[in-house]
């Protein structure tokens, strides 16, 4: 990954270590990290943050990662945002319903940090 500039990344995770290996592995470059556990907090921290990218695992508590997905989506702000689903599901019927309620790539669990880094860049380009 190239260096972060000050992007924010959101990574919505109700697995401690799972958020806890995401957070290091995004803030070591120089990414601002905001956590959320559950949909509805990701939701709330969207509206008031506007991350550059969130990465969205799609079993949450509270709001669920797609209906947190569709949500996110109606803010106006957070239009052109990428939203990348992150499950432990990676069945095909999954991966399709992510991509029709809104999010725009997927990354399978466990997470594998090589993936993570063509993600970040792919969708934050120059960072």
């Amino acid at each position: 990954m190239s260096q972060g500039s000050g992007r924010t990344i959101m990574v919505v995770e109700d697995y401690d270590d799972t958020r806890l290996l995401l957070r290091q592995a995004l803030e070591i470059k120089g990414y601002r990290v905001l956590e959320a556990i559950n949909g509805q907090e990701a939701v709330d921290i969207a509206n008031r943050e506007h991350p550059d990218l969130i990465l969205m695992d799609l079993d949450l508590p509270i709001l669920d990662g797609i209906s947190a997905t569709q949500r996110i989506r109606q803010q106006a702000q957070m239009d052109g945002v990428p939203i990348v689903a992150v499950t432990a599901y990676p069945m095909s019927y999954t991966r399709v319903k992510a991509f029709a309620k809104g999010c725009d790539d997927y990354m399978a669990k466990p997470i594998d940090l090589a993936e993570l880094e063509v993600l970040v860049t792919r969708y934050l380009p120059g960072s």
